[in-house]
């Protein structure tokens, strides 16, 4: 497996793997996290064109996104987490919209050891019934450390960071 930034013509693959998330997570109990539509393409794209968008391959196929960026409190929603804390307050690298189409076995884990080899500290956030990504997360060693709300929706989302 490899991981590189996003071309703009691999918008269409992308759409299609957020699809597949999106149908996953209803099928595993978590409809709600990305309902119907989110990401919605116009922030796929302008990530894509701030260079935030990144692609997993294997064997010249795209089985996987995210969004990866790192600096000093680059994520507005981290600044009010509620019970609990973070556990470090420098630069962090933060990963958001991780997807697969399921094609390629170990793709989250692969991309989020990936992300940690880039700056050694993580955040992350998701939803309390995405149950997948909180077991990866846990098998990673990631620790909870509280609630932390996002712009896009009213359900607290379970905050995470690996240091």
């Amino acid at each position: 497996m490899k991981i590189r930034k996003t071309a703009l013509n691999d918008l269409p693959r992308l759409l299609e793997i957020y699809q597949a998330a999106r149908n996953f997570m209803a099928e595993t109990g978590n409809p709600k996290q990305w309902g119907k539509t989110w990401p919605p393409e116009y922030l796929i794209k302008q990530n894509i064109l701030e260079g935030t968008s990144y692609v997993c391959e294997h064997n010249g196929k795209i089985g996987g996104t995210f969004f990866f960026n790192f600096g000093k409190d680059i994520e507005p929603s981290y600044k009010n987490i509620l019970n609990g804390n973070w556990l470090d307050d420098t630069p962090y690298g933060v990963v958001h919209r991780l997807a697969s189409d399921g094609s390629i076995k170990g793709l989250g884990t692969f991309c989020l050891n990936w992300c940690y080899e880039q700056c050694k500290h993580l955040r992350i956030d998701t939803h309390p019934n995405n149950i997948v990504m909180i077991n990866i997360l846990t098998k990673l060693n990631f620790k909870q450390c509280g609630l932390i709300y996002v712009e896009h929706d009213k359900a607290p989302r379970i905050a995470f960071e690996k240091i």
